[in-house]
């Protein structure tokens, strides 16, 4: 059974690799945070909380601007990334390919008028330097904690 773990086919703390347990990390905070866009007080102007668009002024932690279906992005995202967990390649690409939906966010978010129509997640500029950090940081997990060995093994 652990021989089948590090090649990548199915997950299990005990034997997970490194790749695995940050994909299953990420997919947790991802999970929390989600969770957390749902709370009054870790949610500041929770009743304002609109579907989409910028009509929704809450924000979570006061600083990064929800609405439900970010909350609901965060969740699925969250639960992407613990299904992704089981083997390693699919923890390697949803580290690097969710890198890089968060890269596209960034520049999306720059790029837009948020306060127009089109900036309908929401996204506000605290928003736009995590989606930044978390683009650049989930791409250089997938990177570094790839065992190309591994990888070779299951395709």
């Amino acid at each position: 059974m652990a021989q089948a773990n590090r090649a990548g086919r199915s997950f299990d703390v005990g034997n997970a690799t490194t790749i695995q347990r940050a994909a299953a990390l990420v997919g947790a905070v991802f999970l929390l945070v989600g969770i957390a866009g749902f709370i009054p007080g870790i949610t500041t102007n929770f009743d304002d909380l609109t579907f989409a668009g910028t009509d929704s002024r809450a924000e979570l932690l006061g600083l990064f601007q929800v609405s439900v279906l970010h909350n609901l992005v965060h969740l699925a995202f969250g639960v992407l990334g613990l299904v992704a967990s089981r083997t390693v390649p699919a923890s390697r690409l949803y580290l690097i390919g969710g890198g890089v939906v968060y890269l596209l966010l960034t520049l999306y978010g720059a790029v837009i008028d948020l306060a127009d129509d089109a900036n309908f997640v929401p996204f506000n500029t605290a928003d736009n330097w995590l989606h930044l950090v978390l683009g650049v940081g989930m791409i250089a997990l997938g990177v570094a904690l790839t065992d190309r060995r591994a990888v070779r093994r299951t395709v």
